[in-house]
């Protein structure tokens, strides 16, 4: 076949072949579109559907929010219906019961206002009564006393004189006797008690002098201790207010004074002296200052060891330290402190056999005759000063009572100051503990320094040379020489006219100027 139609047949296939892709393609999307219209329109429908049901759940839940709403308020409601009929009903009952209360009362009072016109009215008949009693009782007494002769005044004096008389005659009765009883028991008792406590307590006793001895390593001391014409030994005794005897006694210097304070004073300082070998006016100054300040501590010591030897303990330490002044001051000859610690033990011992308080009566006994460790140095006699310190020192009530006891008319407060007073008049009557003489020689003694310190710018002064001088040291700011010898002559009026002594009284008055400048 030609060329030609072949190829008329090939054109007429293509156009067929386009004709049928063009048919399919137009089918093809046809269908796709009504596919997709579906598609569209069941999600139109299903997105309608879904809006509708969410509206009916939205509507739902609304008028669930609603039903709940509305039934809380309801039961709200309901509960303060309930609230407000309980406060009702506890009203109404109030009410009821004030009402009630108020009845009772009203009941109350009328039954109180019968009551009280009844007994006004019974009152009115018990005064009445006693009206008609109280004139037929004295009818009665005007007959007695018309029949006895006597008023009723004048009966009743006699019979309670007539009752008076015979209880007194029973109790004097009865006091004898019983004064009687107690008086024998009490005599035998109290020997037992005194001679069971004076047995168990003896001491020595050694009479207090107004000399002391220092000891010597040799006789060569002597004249250092006297100086060059005499300065040391007159510098000692200025400074310490004792008279040092260097006689032929071998090894050994005396020491005259009439206060034992002083004699330890000097006697210290003396000591330290010859063991130190250095000896001039300037060092004994020196020394007897140390010495004056170390017997504070030393008075402090002594009266501790006294306090616990007697067993007295818990004094404040001023208290202790006027225990320990004691050993240095004396009563007609016998040592204070050695007197004090003995009343203490016959008291306490005392005590102990009658079942007494034996702390108590050892604190009184230690600190009766406490106001003698001042006696020298303040004015007033020593129960006022023993009044004075211990009640400074809170000591209590009974201690003071009992250092008072037998002065001034005071009299014992406890059993335990009682005792107190007996050991004291005991250890003071023992023989030999007391030396009249030597009081009287003390007493004269410390009268002429007071003399000398009443003067208006004495410093200090000392009675030495056993009373024959009195030795008083002056102020230079505030006596002049003038004024030295004037004083002298006043105080030797005045020993004149107030004292009474055996031989002549030499009055010493120094006047001392110093100059002292340090080299730097």
């Amino acid at each position: 076949m030609p060329q030609g139609f072949w190829l008329v047949i090939d054109s007429f296939i293509a156009v067929v072949a386009l004709l049928i892709g063009f048919f399919l393609n137009k089918w093809f999307t046809d269908k796709r579109l009504g596919e997709a219209g579906d598609r569209a329109q069941r999600l139109i429908d299903e997105a309608t559907r879904d809006a509708e049901s969410r509206k009916k759940a939205s509507e739902l839940e609304v008028r669930e929010t609603a039903l709940k709403a509305r039934a809380e308020f309801e039961t709200e409601t309901r509960k303060r219906e309930r609230e407000i009929q309980q406060v009702e009903q506890r009203t109404l009952a109030k009410e009821e019961q004030l009402a009630r209360k108020l009845d009772d009362i009203e009941r109350r009072l009328a039954d109180f206002t019968s009551k009280d016109a009844s007994v006004a009215k019974r009152e009115k008949q018990v005064l009445e009564h006693e009206q008609r009693l109280a004139s037929a009782l004295d009818e009665q007494r005007r007959k007695l006393e018309v029949i006895a002769g006597l008023t009723a005044e004048e009966a009743k004096r006699q019979l309670l004189a007539q009752m008076e008389e015979e209880s007194r005659r029973e109790a004097a009765l009865v006091a004898m006797r019983l004064e009687e009883e107690a008086r024998e028991t009490a005599q035998v008792k109290a020997k037992e008690v005194l001679a069971t406590s004076i047995q168990r307590l003896a001491p020595d006793y050694t009479v207090e002098t107004a000399v002391s001895v220092v000891d010597l390593p040799s006789d060569d001391l002597k004249g250092r201790i006297i100086g060059r014409e005499g300065r040391n030994i007159r510098a000692l005794e200025q400074h310490t207010g004792v008279d040092l005897i260097v006689d032929d006694t071998p090894e050994a210097v005396l020491i005259s004074a009439y206060d034992p304070y002083r004699r330890e004073i000097a006697r210290r300082s003396l000591q330290i002296l010859v063991a130190d070998g250095r000896i001039h006016p300037a060092r004994i100054e020196e020394v007897v200052e140390k010495v004056k300040k170390e017997m504070e501590q030393h008075l402090r010591e002594e009266g501790e060891k006294a306090c616990f030897e007697v067993g007295v303990h818990g004094l404040h330490p001023e208290l202790v330290k006027l225990v320990g002044r004691m050993k240095f001051r004396t009563s007609y000859g016998q040592n204070c402190l050695q007197h004090s610690k003995e009343v203490a033990w016959l008291a306490g011992m005392m005590a102990a056999e009658i079942k007494a308080d034996v702390k108590l009566a050892k604190r009184m006994g230690l600190l009766h005759d406490i106001g003698k460790a001042l006696t020298h140095e303040q004015d007033g006699s020593h129960p006022e000063l023993s009044l004075q310190v211990l009640t400074k020192y809170n000591e209590s009530p009974q201690v003071i009572n009992a250092a008072l006891c037998g002065h001034e008319n005071v009299e014992p407060e406890t059993i335990e100051a009682v005792l107190t007073e007996a050991a004291d008049g005991i250890s003071a009557a023992r023989p030999g503990a007391r030396r009249d003489v030597l009081e009287s020689y003390i007493r004269r003694l410390a009268k002429l320094e007071e003399i000398a310190l009443s003067y208006k710018g004495v410093e200090m002064c000392y009675a030495i040379q056993a009373g024959r001088e009195l030795r008083v040291l002056t102020k230079a700011d505030i006596v002049s020489d003038l004024d030295a010898r004037q004083l002298a002559k006043d105080i030797t009026k005045r020993i004149e006219a107030e004292m009474q002594y055996p031989g002549h009284i030499k009055v010493v008055v120094i006047r001392e100027t110093r100059a002292v400048e340090v080299a730097k």
